[in-house]
């Protein structure tokens, strides 16, 4: 009975203590944080001036390309150059030997010598008519003729050093000294090739689309270079990521090709430097839009609800807002927007997948500072 007593009491106050735990418990529990809001990379939509180009694929070609062979026969006695060398108009490339056309020249001229002398003497024979008139017509005759192969001896021995025709970049010689070459018109050797450097010619095809596009702005006179009124186009190398080539539209063909839909398009560039090689395959770009200013956003900005692009900007609260967007063209990372925004509006770059419309959030302004927009690519 007494062990009874005891367990009894032992559980009266085990409850008592177990009571008092649960009413300190709760009269001091705190109710959980609110989580902070996410945070966010935002970015100002900016205003820049743009001007639309499309791009295509092309090759370049030197401005002048030059054969050259011989104007007379004979042995190579000498090339006076190195494969892929950079010469100048006037400057001999090989030397045929000249042994057999100077002895022609030495003859030739001993033969005009002789009819000038008797030339000479043709007047004052002819007053005292110690000759006839038509041996005095007879002896300026053969003077006339002596000069005439004077002169064409001069050129054959001229000849005998071939120089180059134009300023540009020569070839290997296909033909080396001790060979017999061929001066003779319609079948003369092939020596070497000699190509221009400076400036080129870029070759493009242009599709009927932005032929057209071109020609209205052309025609609407919204096109044209800052000085000389030539349009500018831009080249880019296959080692290169922007167009730091510029030149200018030399020429359009004549007319469409109906197998292709497209037009040659002809571009000349400086190559002071000889950077572009005749041959490249290239890019260029075609301005096809006057200059105009354009609201531009990152590209990392833009998301996708189904068919529809949109973008995220910020209240003056800070909440998230969900904004359709219609885009306009890429521009160096930052997509141009045509409708939906306005100069100044914040949008959400970093941290899309955190946040919804309607949430509050803690942004960060973007540090980094966009590029200079002034040139768009149509894509």
């Amino acid at each position: 009975m007494a062990s009874l007593i005891i367990r009894s009491g032992v559980f009266a106050s085990t409850l008592a203590a177990l009571s008092l735990i649960t009413g300190c418990s709760g009269s001091h529990a705190a109710p959980p944080a609110a989580p902070p809001p996410p945070a966010v990379t935002v970015a100002p939509v900016s205003q820049k001036e743009i001007v639309e180009w499309r791009e295509f694929t092309g090759h370049t070609e030197p401005v002048q390309s030059v054969e050259v062979r011989p104007r007379v026969s004979g042995y190579i006695q000498e090339v006076r150059f190195q494969s892929g060398q950079l010469v100048k108009q006037g400057d001999v490339l090989f030397v045929i030997d000249p042994r057999w056309n100077q002895a022609v020249y030495d003859q030739r001229k001993a033969e005009f010598d002789q009819a000038r002398r008797e030339n000479d003497r043709t007047t004052q024979l002819l007053a005292n008519k110690a000759i006839s008139t038509e041996e005095a017509d007879g002896r300026t005759a053969r003077f006339e003729e002596a000069r005439a192969l004077l002169d064409s001896a001069r050129l054959d021995l001229e000849y005998t050093k071939v120089c180059a025709p134009i300023d540009g970049r020569v070839s290997r010689a296909l033909l080396t000294e001790g060979n017999y070459v061929s001066g003779v018109a319609g079948s003369a050797s092939l020596l070497t090739t000699l190509v221009s450097v400076n400036p080129v010619y870029v070759y493009a095809d242009v599709d009927e689309a932005s032929l057209l596009k071109f020609n209205e702005l052309v025609h609407d006179k919204k096109l044209g270079g800052e000085t000389d009124g030539r349009i500018p186009v831009e080249l880019q190398l296959g080692d290169e990521t922007d167009y730091p080539h510029h030149g200018t539209i030399e020429s359009f063909d004549n007319q469409v090709n109906t197998d292709t839909g497209s037009i040659l398009l002809r571009t000349v560039f400086p190559n002071a430097d000889g950077r572009i090689v005749p041959g490249l395959f290239a890019r260029i770009r075609l301005p096809l839009s006057e200059r105009h200013e354009a609201l531009l956003v990152n590209e990392s900005a833009i998301g996708t609800d189904q068919a529809d692009k949109f973008v995220l900007t910020l209240s003056a609260t800070n909440t998230v807002q969900y904004r359709p967007v219609t885009l306009g063209t890429l521009v160096d990372g930052q997509r141009v927007v045509t409708s939906g925004l306005a100069p100044g509006d914040k949008v959400v770059v970093n941290g899309m997948a955190r946040v919804r419309p309607g949430m509050t959030v803690a942004p960060e302004l973007e540090t980094a500072e966009l590029k200079p927009a002034l040139t768009t690519v149509l894509r």
